[in-house]
């Protein structure tokens, strides 16, 4: 869209926000929690809505697509920009939209949710730039990362999910990581502030370098771009490490399906019973006793799978020492 506009704004969560300035091509982005997206949504109240609404008038925006979920409802939000005066709004929509969408678009139900973005821009007119490609992709250059790492050789392990029932438990990540020391790699272990006890005990059963609640967005996509590997469920860095092109082992609890949320378009080994009895439930807490999909994984299946990924002892760090070398 960035290609084919003046400028180019995100409205997004305040969970959001920093990723959503990692996007190529966003000037700006504005941040608001949603009564009707967010997890644990706020009241609905008259002044919050009001300050939007203003505050999108007053930047005059003369188009505007509303990206969803394929389980999200994009009305509300195009009634806020209705009101807000922009002229021309469009959304992937089941619902009956009456006046508040001039382009009402309709997808496959199993299309990945980047596909489904991509088909409401085309819709919209947006083409893609030449050389573009339509994979994940962020803003770059990226940080300098080397001196948090201390490795050019890694594999990268994040434990933490935005809910338990995506989670692999800490053990388990505590010992992939001793055995990916074992078999001669470096670990990193990731993590946002909310997660330090997390990484720590990670980090402390498998003597790696624990980054939990040190990098910032931007920062942990460079940690995520440098790495041989991420070892992570279904989550956010997962698909961070998409846009950086770095292949992923994905513990991938079945409650939404794979086809729409498995990372997109970058090599990846998925495990986890994709038929377990809590498929295409979407919850938030395991509904099974003993968490099946995801206990029955095991850390030499996650070890075996990086080794699958990064093929054999020529990894990407050494491809690139050797270019620089002239071989």
């Amino acid at each position: 869209m960035a290609a084919d506009s003046d400028q180019l704004s995100v409205l997004a969560s305040p969970q959001g926000t920093d990723s959503a300035r990692l996007l190529p091509g966003v000037a700006d982005v504005i941040g608001w929690r949603c009564p009707w997206i967010d997890a644990a949504p706020p009241p609905v109240a008259t002044g919050d809505v009001t300050a939007l609404v203003d505050r999108l008038r007053a930047l005059c925006f003369d188009k505007a697509l509303v990206f969803t979920s394929f389980h999200q409802s994009p009305l509300p939000t195009a009634l806020l920009l209705r009101l807000a005066g922009i002229p021309w709004v469009g959304a992937i929509s089941e619902d009956y939209p009456g006046t508040l969408l001039d382009l009402r678009h309709r997808v496959d139900d199993d299309l990945p949710e980047a596909e489904r973005a991509l088909s409401l821009a085309a819709a919209a007119g947006f083409s893609l730039p030449s050389g573009d490609d339509g994979a994940l992709a962020v803003k770059e250059p990226l940080p300098d990362v080397a001196p948090l790492v201390r490795s050019h050789r890694y594999v990268v392990l994040h434990p933490g999910t935005s809910v338990p029932a995506r989670a692999w438990p800490a053990d388990r990540f505590a010992e992939t990581g001793a055995l990916l020391r074992d078999s001669g790699w470096d670990v990193v272990v990731t993590g946002g502030p909310s997660e330090v006890a997390l990484t720590s005990e990670v980090a402390a059963g498998s003597g790696a370098v624990d980054l939990g609640g040190r990098t910032s967005v931007r920062q942990l996509a460079a940690v995520l771009a440098a790495a041989e590997a991420v070892v992570v469920g279904n989550t956010g860095p997962a698909h961070l490490a998409a846009a950086v092109r770095t292949p992923v082992v994905s513990l991938f609890a079945p409650t939404v399906p794979a086809v729409r949320w498995a990372p997109y378009r970058v090599p990846s080994v998925l495990l986890g019973d994709q038929q377990a009895a809590c498929r295409d439930t979407r919850a938030t807490e395991c509904p099974v006793p003993g968490h099946p999909c995801l206990a029955s994984v095991t850390p030499h299946d996650v070890v075996r799978s990086v080794e699958k990924l990064t093929g054999s002892d020529l990894t990407r760090a050494d491809a690139l020492d050797g270019e620089e070398d002239g071989l």
